[in-house]
């Protein structure tokens, strides 16, 4: 099969990924084999490509938003048949044992695997995942429109829901990629107010497109304080700022699984008045079957950027400098 894996993480301008042939993967028992026809493009990639995250695997295959056609089943199978679309995302894999897992926080695991991190992901021809982690996918979109909602929508509702965010209330949304695009939506379908800070002026424009109250550059200050926030830009530098946007008793969710150092804060000014930070960590499953029946119910409008398998590298850079506008997908096989 074609596909590109990481062979030495470096800067994403020297094209870290390496592009091939690799053997076919095997499904085991309660496994699936997908012929994959889309694969986003996630701001993860990215990370492990550079060495941010360093690969769990030797020449790991990228890509944790899979969308494909299941075309065979390992041994005891019996959720999925051939012929059924199912989305693969980052959640791979969980102990079911550990104290996380026994009390509904599997997201916290702590032996979990994930998906193009820990084993072979979707910037392939074919790949396998677990019957027990793959989703459904709703009917209601395509398969370009599917892929983001694999991981960039499952943890932006993570986030949006980790964030506090009162009825009716005001969202400030630091950074508007995949994830923070798809997260305001349902915000708005909602009934909140959301205000977007973010650089770039194409994603601006698509913010106030969808709906969002107001949208400016990412230092700026939102025109009203707020109940709650989420950056899902990987910059700690917009950490004070937006603690310090918050209204009181606010809470500050911070979706990336990497963030550059955050300055000092200063009690006072950035943390008083019960104002609050949290981390956001992978998702459960029960997050993804949630968000995938609201996503299918609003109906979510995924913005993507396509680009041929061939071009994952380019993507990848793409997505570094900021001039990818919603999502990026990989379109791999298939309509």
């Amino acid at each position: 099969m074609e596909a590109w894996w990481v062979d030495e993480p470096g800067p994403i301008a020297s094209h870290p990924l390496k592009g091939g042939q690799k053997p076919d993967p095997k499904p085991g028992p309660g496994e699936l084999l997908i012929a994959v026809r889309t694969c986003g493009v996630c701001r993860t990639d990215l990370h492990l490509a550079e060495g941010d995250l360093q690969p769990h695997a030797q020449q790991v295959i990228p890509g944790h938003e899979v969308v494909g056609e299941v075309i065979e089943s390992g041994e005891g199978t019996t959720k999925f048949r051939p012929g059924d679309r199912v989305g693969a995302a980052w959640l791979g894999w969980t102990c079911g044992s550990c104290r996380f897992c026994t009390s509904d926080r599997e997201n916290l695991c702590l032996q979990p695997r994930f998906t193009g991190w820990d084993f072979d992901g979707g910037y392939a021809e074919l790949t396998v995942v677990h019957q027990d982690y793959a989703y459904r996918v709703p009917d209601v979109f395509t398969n370009e429109q599917a892929a983001p909602l694999l991981c960039a929508g499952i943890i932006g509702y993570r986030a949006l829901r980790s964030s506090a965010l009162p009825a009716g209330g005001r969202l400030g949304i630091y950074g508007f990629g995949g994830s923070a695009h798809l997260a305001a939506q349902i915000a708005i379908f909602e009934g909140a107010s959301v205000f977007v800070m973010t650089r770039s002026e194409n994603a601006q424009k698509l913010a106030k497109e969808l709906g969002a109250s107001y949208a400016g550059d990412a230092e700026t200050t939102p025109p009203e304080l707020l109940d709650a926030a989420i950056l899902f830009a990987p910059s700690g530098d917009l950490v004070p700022p937006a603690l310090q946007a918050l209204d009181r008793g606010g809470t500050l969710a911070i979706a990336g699984i990497h963030l550059s150092s955050i300055p000092s804060l200063n009690y006072s000014k950035d943390l008083f008045h019960e104002r609050s930070i949290r981390s956001v960590t992978a998702n459960t499953r029960k997050d993804g079957e949630e968000f995938l029946a609201i996503a299918s119910r609003i109906p979510l409008q995924p913005t993507t950027t396509v680009y041929q398998l061939s071009s994952a590298n380019d993507a990848l850079l793409d997505l570094a400098e900021g001039r990818i506008v919603g999502a990026g997908v990989l379109k791999v096989s298939g309509q």
